[in-house]
């Protein structure tokens, strides 16, 4: 069968197609779970009917995934253990891809069920770490835990609790300053549900919604992306392991940035590795959460340009690389770009310009494996916008009348739209996953309280119940479901 310009064995394109389903579905369970927070407001205050706005919300979370930059969905697979990300092709490497998305699909759906806005970001991210942890602990040679990138795990989890408490408070102020500015009662007025308000409030109300939609499509559609990615490189390495569309100018400045490095490199070197499996085992270990500079780790970094500059050598473009090639050249730019990262994060470079050298070098890299094809972002558009269309309405109810003892009033869903939509801006631009979920029910729970409505704490309660359990549950999942991949692909269908 032939798939993007490949011809593969039956088998092996039918795994592709059944994971790239499973990806997809992934993105269209996201869609009726955390979608369904873009939309909750304006139909629940009628300002819209369900139908628009999901078919609404739908096309700006398309233009929101059209647009996006891919730092989100690579930060997501920066996650993953090192050796799983060099290896995605591998048995491990699959088994790996399909716990992600089982595990979360299951977790999404059930939380989902009932009607709790729990978080795909937390879901995701818990899977990955219990693909970590399983991958250290079934290793041989491996320190358990280590499978994990807690220093990217701390980061990601400092936003993801951070948010919804910006999303409480700022929700809140933004409100008392409506109150206090705007003298217009029927704003603060609940919803009716007997008739549409006025035509400047359903205005705000669209207008807040179409910035939730695109943010949540800029943010959250990212995280399906990368999943297919790692996906499209472990089965058609020939076409994705590397952005064939870099232009020759680019890549001239990658091979001069390479000599560079290099150059730069070779003065702080002491010993140098025997053999490249040996530079690639000393700079994997440097990048695990444990791993330590050793005298060989600066001279494996060097060998590993030179067989990078190799591979370039006469090239004009990497379209002109031997297929067979390209699967290796990701690997060893995903170890240059990472090593180079975190020796400048230590501050192991003495002198500033060499620092400087090596971490341009390394943005230099960013483009040729951190890349999303248009068809991608478009599959993964049309999936959250159908799953919006099928399973708003659970959300709704609950974002619109469980959260506060009175129902949700026009202010309130703008004020906290209008949180939402900034706090995912944000952490667009530092490429990091926030959950829309728990940032938009955040600031509902904060117009409450700023309005004096009451909360209603059994909603609340479910609503950190699930924000509490989704972490531990799906680290158990993915773990649970990485352990019995393995035990899949390497004793039912004798894999490697």
């Amino acid at each position: 069968m032939t798939l993007f310009g490949e011809t593969l064995p039956l088998a092996t394109a039918s795994f592709l197609l059944l994971a790239l389903f499973m990806a997809l579905s992934f993105e269209f369970v996201n869609g009726f779970h955390d979608t369904a927070n873009a939309v909750a407001t304006v139909i629940y205050t009628h300002s819209l009917r369900p139908s628009i706005a999901v078919v609404w919300s739908g096309l700006w979370n398309l233009t929101g995934v059209l647009l996006s930059s891919g730092a989100v969905a690579f930060s997501i697979v920066s996650l993953l253990p090192v050796e799983l990300v060099l290896n995605v092709g591998s048995g491990a490497g699959f088994a790996m891809v399909f716990a992600l998305l089982i595990s979360a699909i299951i977790w999404n759906v059930g939380t989902w069920y009932l009607g709790l806005p729990a978080s795909s970001s937390h879901t995701l991210i818990g899977s990955i770490m219990g693909v970590g942890l399983a991958n250290s602990l079934v290793s041989p040679g491996h320190v358990f835990g280590e499978g994990v990138n807690w220093a990217k795990a701390q980061e990601v989890f400092s936003t993801l609790l951070i948010s919804p408490i910006v999303g409480f408070v700022c929700s809140a102020i933004l409100l008392l300053l409506v109150k206090l500015l705007i003298r217009k009662p029927e704003l603060f007025q609940p919803a009716d549900a007997t008739k549409s308000p006025p035509w400047w409030i359903r205005s705000i109300l669209i207008l807040t919604c179409t910035g939730v939609s695109f943010a949540h499509g800029s943010n959250d559609g990212q995280k399906g992306m990368g999943l297919i990615m790692l996906i499209l490189i472990g089965i058609l390495p020939a076409v994705f392991a590397v952005n064939l569309g870099i232009s020759p100018e680019a890549l001239r400045g990658i091979q001069t940035g390479g000599k560079n490095v290099a150059a730069a490199i070779d003065k702080y070197v002491k010993e140098r590795p025997v053999t490249q499996d040996e530079a690639k085992d000393e700079l994997s270990s440097y990048l695990k959460t444990t791993g330590k500079l050793t005298d060989k780790t600066l001279g494996a970094l060097s060998m590993k340009l030179q067989e990078f500059e190799a591979d370039l050598q006469g090239k004009s473009t990497f379209r002109d690389l031997d297929k067979g090639i390209r699967s290796g050249v990701r690997s060893d730019i995903y170890l240059v770009q990472n090593v180079i990262s975190k020796l400048n994060k230590q501050h192991q470079i003495s002198d500033p310009a060499d620092a400087a050298t090596l971490g341009k070098f390394g943005s230099n890299l960013t483009p040729v494996t951190n890349f999303i094809p248009p068809w991608v972002k478009v599959a993964v558009a049309l999936a959250l916008g159908c799953g919006t269309m099928i399973g708003w309405k659970r959300i709704v109810v609950t974002v619109g009348e469980k959260i506060g003892k009175a129902h949700l009033s026009y202010a309130q869903g703008a004020a906290a739209e209008l949180v939402a939509m900034g706090t995912i801006f944000a952490a667009d631009n530092f490429g990091l996953p926030v959950s829309t979920t728990h940032v938009l029910s955040s600031g509902i729970a904060g117009t409450m309280a700023a309005n004096r409505s009451g909360l209603q704490m059994q909603t609340l309660r479910n609503i950190a119940l699930a924000w509490i359990l989704t972490l531990p549950a799906c680290v158990l999942l993915g773990a649970g479901t990485f352990s019995a991949g393995l035990f899949i692909v390497f004793n039912v269908l004798g894999w490697k």
